[in-house]
């Protein structure tokens, strides 16, 4: 997908930095201050990190908060709402969970990549994760277009 409008000067923009796409509630614990606690293993092939600010957005009730990471017991598949945060969602909710970077400019016209990971609830732990995709944006070879670029696959792409 070819986009015409570029980010333009010296200062910063903001970008997705990590994605869990549909990934499931298994926990909720309302008596707790706060966060999101997310099985360690997901949060390393997200390249998402403790006390990472993160967005989540219900997918069932359209609830959209932000909050915190915390990492949860790895290999668990745990993704438990802490505090208000457990108001928003119920167990078995699937939900998105990303976060956001503030990059220089320069930084995203040089290539710039985040993760998204899709998830399977088939087995016997929930949240296993499916595909590790990583997403690319860089300049044509022009520098008058950019391409999002799927770079698992090589396929051009565009959500």
């Amino acid at each position: 997908m070819l986009v015409g409008v570029q980010p333009q000067g010296q200062g910063t923009i903001r970008v997705v930095g990590a994605k869990l796409h549909g990934i499931v509630v298994t926990e909720s614990k309302l008596n707790y201050h706060g966060s999101i606690t997310i099985d360690t293993d997901i949060l390393e092939a997200a390249r998402l990190l403790p006390l990472e600010y993160v967005y989540i957005w219900n997918k069932h009730s359209g609830s959209r908060i932000e909050t915190y990471v915390l990492p949860g017991p790895r290999g668990s598949g745990v993704v438990c709402l802490n505090g208000a945060a457990a108001r928003t969602c119920q167990v078995g909710d699937e939900i998105i969970v990303a976060s956001s970077r503030e990059i220089p400019v320069s930084d995203y016209h040089d290539g710039f990549s985040c993760r998204v990971l899709t998830f399977d609830q088939s087995g016997e732990l929930p949240n296993r994760v499916a595909e590790k995709l990583e997403y690319r944006v860089a300049a044509r070879d022009d520098g008058t277009e950019f391409v999002i670029m799927d770079m698992a696959t090589g396929r051009e792409w565009i959500g």
